[in-house]
């Protein structure tokens, strides 16, 4: 297999650029590649840079690691671009989580939905669409791997606005997937086929099966929800060897964190398959005062603050002790798919996984061209995803709205139309009043006025 570019744009990240270039070294059919790590903070870079190529040290493959500010020089003939970007940065995220909560509105994330990802949206939308304009100059055949949120809003402007082909990837399904195969005392989540749809972290498992037995893992679900206790001790006795049970007590300890998804299982009879920060946030009554979200739903409402002064220096001091040795550098695969994604779309092994695509007729009662997530295949010919069929009326009535308010987040950031940000806000779960709604938009909208010129200029009547 031919040797790639890959350019990673927001290279300086300490969350995800070792992640994604460890995945991508170990990856042994990419060997001989070129890797651009680009962000506009060269101190940022003057880390992750040389970690990994320490990395690339550590495998003794043929890897090129190279690290820029200019977004031109990375994009220049890449084959692929991996795009891991928060326009405004932690700063501007404040005011998403701020302002709405000023307003009564409690968000547990605050990048995907909600009055704060509706926000952040407006604030990413035009920056990953010029990104992509430039790829169709400097490297017209190149695809593009999002990783940034609001990915379905994102994905949906890059293929409206432009002809790069774009796959939205994201772990959550991954997550309640690896819960389940230690609540089943399973190996791993690929001893599941599933068949899941929705939209990025509103999706939902409709059908899932034991690839070996043939049983019916949500069936089993349900009778482990009956009598929790019951079903883990008779588990517990058919399965061999103690790291599948140290994995059941695992999975039996943390069905907590899975309250607010379970609720919805059984009124809904589907899972929805991301975490339950993320699925609160679609719904109107999970994040309520009088829901009281962290005691009741155990959903935590991760401030800014929280971010800034915990999860950022944490990840930065992960990256320096990697970095300096005081820190062992372990090379394995994440459960990250990205590099195998790229092997199969350069001519490797075919590869099947969850993506977000352009609905093309996978879900068919959802719009033509909306962004949904649902099993896909990569090979040389691209990605497309397999077809479900229909969501069920139930789940269809909650992942149309946001289909529907996505359309209207892209239309608004790319037309400058405030009108439309609003009837957006107003068209979310969490929004709920009509007056707050009119000041928490223009608010937002004052608050992120450096990022959204298009809704400042003077228009002709």
């Amino acid at each position: 297999m031919p040797a790639v570019k890959i350019a990673v744009i927001g290279g300086g990240s300490y969350s995800w650029t070792f992640t994604i270039v460890r995945d991508l070294v170990v990856t042994p059919q990419l060997e001989g590649s070129t890797i651009v790590l680009e962000d506009i903070n060269p101190d940022a870079l003057r880390i992750t840079g040389p970690l990994c190529r320490k990395v690339v040290r550590k495998t003794r493959r043929d890897f090129t690691i190279e690290t820029t500010t200019s977004e031109a020089a990375a994009l220049k003939d890449a084959d692929f671009v991996i795009l891991t970007i928060s326009t405004g940065g932690l700063d501007a995220m404040e005011h998403d989580i701020g302002v709405p909560l000023k307003h009564g509105i409690c968000q547990s994330v605050g990048d995907t939905v909600g009055p704060g990802g509706i926000s952040r949206a407006l604030r990413n939308i035009p920056v990953v669409v010029d990104i992509a304009k430039r790829m169709e100059t400097l490297c017209p055949s190149a695809t593009m791997l999002n990783y940034t949120n609001p990915m379905s809003t994102l994905c949906r402007a890059l293929s409206r606005q432009t002809t790069v082909p774009t796959i939205g990837l994201c772990h959550e399904l991954f997550g309640i997937m690896s819960w389940l195969t230690g609540l089943l005392g399973l190996e791993s989540r690929h001893d599941f086929d599933v068949v899941a749809a929705g939209v990025n972290h509103c999706v939902w498992i409709l059908k899932l099966t034991v690839r070996k037995t043939g049983e019916d893992a949500l069936a089993l679900l349900r009778r482990y929800l009956k009598n929790p206790a019951a079903f883990a001790r008779k588990r517990r006795k058919t399965l061999k060897g103690t790291g599948a049970k140290e994995q059941l007590t695992w999975a039996h300890a943390h069905a907590g964190e899975h309250r607010v998804k379970l609720s919805l299982f059984d009124v809904y009879g589907a899972l929805p398959a991301a975490a339950d920060r993320h699925v609160a946030e679609f719904f109107p009554f999970f994040l309520t005062h009088q829901a009281d979200a962290e005691k009741k739903w155990g959903v935590h409402l991760t401030t800014v603050e929280e971010r800034r002064t915990r999860r950022q220096p944490a990840a930065l001091k992960r990256c320096k002790d990697m970095l300096r040795g005081r820190k062992s550098i372990d090379l394995y695969r994440s459960g990250e798919t990205v590099s195998l994604i790229i092997d199969a779309l350069s001519g490797g092994r075919p590869f099947t996984d969850v993506m977000n695509l352009p609905n093309t007729g996978q879900v068919s009662n959802l719009p033509h061209e909306a962004i949904v997530e649902t099993v896909a295949v990569a090979d040389s010919r691209g990605a497309r995803g397999i077809d479900v069929g229909e969501l069920p009326p139930g789940v269809l009535n909650q992942v149309m709205r946001h289909v529907i308010n996505q359309e209207l987040t892209v239309e608004a950031a790319l037309t400058g139309d405030k009108d439309l940000v609003l009837q957006a806000m107003l068209n979310d779960p969490l929004v709920r009043d009509l007056e707050d709604a009119k000041k928490m938009t223009m608010e937002l909208l004052d608050a992120n006025r450096r990022w959204l010129p298009q809704f400042f200029r003077k228009r002709e009547r």
